[in-house]
């Protein structure tokens, strides 16, 4: 890599003159210190008769005889930029091994982009029917009617974790806005792993990470990516850890108790509905007096995270006094559709709960899921069936459920102490 604009732009015109590149790789010198790197496509030429105040064409004199015609001659040219910057006088070597990686880049565009010009060359016409930047077309993902609501909501969570990880690194800032196909590769994706496990906890950046390798295979389908720039990167966590907090029986039994002035009683209803329970809170939004059977004395509904991609999404679980009082009955009787719980958003939902959280002395961090964990911790460590548990929260197997298992640190004591004295003697 030379240091000097000059010097760059003469070796790059004796290299074009040798080769006759079509299209050539230019740059445009820009006032910020950098150079603007764009390729020229020759695509021809067309002539022009000239012709006199008569309308009748010239002719070249050639002394006493006429010769050829006259014809004006326009070179047609096309210009395509590829959105990469070189610096123009690099002070250092990071600077140097920059314009080095990008000058590599620009010209692996450029030889691709002369094979396909070459393939397509009847009428010269270019064409762009292919979409060349990931981010538009991560973009495109996030409004995807192929995808569930959720997915969608999850893909664009990752877009968006993906587009400040761009933003952040100073190696890939400058494709926040333009990401050439070309240019996701395994090591920017490997920086994008890593930054995920930085900025995230448990098992979200496993999550990500995987809508992210959907949507690049999802590019391979389409034919935008030549290889898996994923392959052999992987985001490993231990499943079976559980992450959030729990709150124990002694805990919620304060928290009831707990009054206080401004207190939401609804959210705080419905809270301790989710913590009996183990209902996620998108299902207790939702829920409605038409998902009870009083006659049975069973809740019915499905499950609004998983409902269409899994066969566990029904879950039907028993009712007791307790539960059928806190639910209570709806203001007219042939009302179904009424809900039982009328909530706020999500994060207003939240914010009552840490307050109620705060006033009652319980220091941890506790959000509107940890009711869900909190159930299933707390039934098991009454010793109910793990199977049993695993149908009351509507998991597909087993397994979901065993990560559970892991926080019953009285069950580990009892098991270590079920193998007796050891009566060795010193």
């Amino acid at each position: 890599m030379v240091n000097n604009l000059k010097k760059f732009q003469l070796s790059m015109t004796v290299l074009q003159r040798r080769t006759k590149q079509n299209p050539k790789l230019c740059l445009l010198q820009l006032k910020d210190g950098r150079a603007s790197l764009y390729l020229e496509y020759y695509l021809g030429r067309s002539e022009t008769a000239v012709l006199d105040e008569d309308g009748r064409q010239v002719v070249y004199a050639t002394g006493v005889m006429k010769g050829k015609p006259k014809f004006h001659i326009k070179h047609i040219r096309r210009k395509e930029r590829l959105n990469l910057y070189i610096r123009t006088h690099p002070r250092s070597s990071q600077d140097r091994m920059h314009n080095k990686d990008t000058l590599a880049l620009a010209e692996k565009i450029r030889f691709e982009r002369e094979q396909q010009f070459l393939e397509d060359r009847e009428g010269y016409r270019l064409k762009r029917d292919k979409e060349t930047n990931f981010i538009s077309y991560f973009k495109g993902k996030c409004e995807s009617e192929r995808f569930s609501y959720n997915v969608r909501k999850s893909v664009t969570q990752t877009y968006n974790r993906f587009i400040r990880f761009l933003k952040e690194s100073p190696r890939y800032n400058m494709y926040d806005e333009y990401l050439p196909m070309e240019t996701l590769t395994s090591h920017l994706v490997l920086g994008f792993s890593e930054f995920l496990r930085a900025n995230g906890k448990g098992g979200g950046p496993n999550k990500m990470y995987h809508h992210f390798k959907r949507i690049v295979l999802d590019a391979m389908e389409d034919n935008l990516l030549r290889s898996n720039p994923c392959r052999g990167i992987a985001i490993r966590y231990d499943s079976r850890q559980l992450m959030k907090e729990i709150l124990s029986p002694e805990e919620i039994r304060c928290l009831i108790a707990t009054r206080y002035e401004g207190e939401h009683r609804e959210v705080q209803r419905a809270f301790v509905f989710s913590l009996f329970t183990g209902v996620r809170w998108c299902d207790v939004k939702l829920m409605s007096y038409g998902n009870v059977d009083f006659t049975t004395r069973t809740l019915r509904f499905n499950q609004k995270k998983v409902e269409g991609r899994s066969a566990h999404s029904a879950v039907v679980f028993p009712l007791s006094d307790d539960l059928i009082s806190l639910i209570g009955t709806p203001s007219l009787p042939d009302n179904p559709d009424e809900l039982i719980f009328n909530l706020p958003n999500y994060s207003t939902c939240n914010k009552h709960l840490k307050r109620w959280i705060s006033k009652a002395g319980i220091h941890k961090l506790i959000s509107w899921h940890c009711a869900r964990h909190s159930f299933a911790v707390n039934v098991l460590d009454k010793g109910a069936n793990i199977k049993t548990v695993s149908t009351l929260m509507g998991h597909c197997s087993i397994s979901t459920t065993e990560k559970y298992l892991h926080v019953l640190d009285k069950q580990k004591i009892e098991a270590v102490g079920s193998l007796g004295p050891i009566g060795f003697a010193m």
